[in-house]
């Protein structure tokens, strides 16, 4: 421990990596790459500032490791070796500040709007509609799982040439890999559907891969949920998740990151208010639903605002909930992300054992230098849980959009480019 500064400035080792810090940027996806996902000064500066901050660990914001599995417009790839150049630019400007960056790798499968990316067809784990969105997938065969597993291994070379300290699996939140493992999204009948083994399949297939491409030690984590919040459906709660997290511990991932919930489940991955954030869709991702999805909305948006605010009000470390049954059973590092605002909150989980460290993506939005202000007890701009910039996300670039927060966060952007 860190005798002057508490548990979250004493290090932690991920693999063979060591951090000086428990607190860590959480992947939140940046639109800020070019449409066909070369990476941009823009997005360089993005990360540039969070290294700026002393931010121990940045994860970037998903990744495509293939066309197919691109999730909104502007978003990073790394399916081509012609990207690695610009991917590197990304980690020189954070290792230039001192800082670590992880990539975090995807594929959306079913959880996206065709129209929104331009996508012909869209695939997933089982041919099981998306309640939200009306997208329908096909289900991949195991040819093309095959390819899939290829794609990420691929993605993962890229990022360890581009010189990324590590990568994240993004295996929660109803993304495919997540797919995958919820009897709900997985009613296949071969070997990657049924029991958890064969549901853990397609990840450990991925893992492998990555493996073989980068080595074993290089660290590479993995996203999952703490529960899949999915009422009246097959999800899966955090019991039999920690079981699926140790499954891939023993296949060897380095550490897990414990979100909650799917596209299907609402916003209990963002609780808060939801006025700002609803508004916010329908100008944007949600503008390319089928026509009734959105005229529907459009009508009753005031009552799904209510009942949004009413069902997931802003907590910290709300899925601290669902960590201790990963705690129990995992010998590797625990990271929770969920709402984590104040350092009284993050030392009071780290003390009890809840976790091992916390993330968080709203308030390094707000301020980038969020960590920094926090070890050094300085104020900054605040995060005030509208999730404005949850309803901007894949149409605007990854910002503060709450008023005076982003008055405030510019006037201190401002002062530090004076002379």
């Amino acid at each position: 421990m860190n005798e002057s500064g508490g548990l979250l400035l004493s290090p932690i080792r991920i693999g063979q990596l060591t951090l000086p810090g428990r607190l860590f940027k959480t992947a939140t996806a940046e639109t800020r790459a070019t449409e066909d996902g070369f990476v941009t000064e823009e997005l360089v500066e993005f990360y540039r500032l969070l290294a700026q901050g002393k931010t121990p660990l940045i994860i970037t914001g998903n990744i495509y490791v293939s066309r197919q599995g691109k999730s909104a417009p502007r978003q990073t790839g790394a399916d081509d070796d012609a990207k690695v150049p610009g991917l590197a630019r990304i980690t020189e400007a954070v290792h230039r500040e001192g800082g670590r960056i992880f990539a975090q790798l995807n594929h959306c499968g079913r959880q996206v709007v065709p129209d929104f990316v331009g996508a012909q067809e869209v695939v997933s784990a089982s041919a099981v509609k998306d309640l939200l969105t009306g997208t329908r997938p096909r289900a991949l065969s195991p040819a093309e799982i095959a390819e899939v597993v290829r794609a990420y291994g691929e993605a993962a070379r890229r990022c360890k040439a581009a010189g990324f300290d590590g990568v994240q699996m993004h295996s929660a939140n109803g993304y495919l890999l997540s797919q995958f493992l919820t009897p709900y999204t997985n009613r296949r009948t071969d070997d990657y559907g049924g029991n958890l083994e064969r549901r853990t399949r397609f990840g450990r297939e991925v893992l492998a891969a990555i493996r073989a491409r980068v080595g074993a030690d290089f660290p590479v984590i993995i996203k999952m949920n703490g529960s899949d919040a999915l009422p009246l459906r097959e999800g899966l709660h955090a019991k039999e998740l920690a079981q699926a997290a140790k499954i891939m511990e023993g296949a060897g991932v380095d550490a897990v990151e414990i979100s909650v919930g799917h596209y299907e489940s609402g916003f209990p991955m963002v609780c808060g208010t939801f006025g700002r954030c609803l508004h916010a869709m329908l100008q944007g991702s949600m503008a390319h639903l089928p026509a009734w999805r959105r005229i529907l909305l459009t009508i009753f948006r005031p009552l799904v605002t209510l009942a949004c605010n009413f069902l997931w009000p802003g907590r910290e470390g709300f899925n601290l909930d669902h960590t201790p049954a990963f705690k129990a059973a995992l010998s590797i590092p625990v990271i929770c992300v969920g709402g984590f605002r104040t350092r009284a909150v993050m030392e009071a989980a780290l003390a009890q054992g809840l976790c091992d460290a916390v993330s968080a993506g709203r308030p390094f939005l707000a301020d980038p230098f969020f960590f920094r202000h926090i070890r050094d007890n300085i104020p900054g701009p605040r995060c005030v849980d509208c999730n404005a910039c949850v309803g901007h996300l894949g149409a605007q670039p990854a910002d503060c959009y709450h008023p005076k927060i982003r008055a405030e966060k510019d006037a201190m952007l401002a002062a530090l480019r004076r002379p």
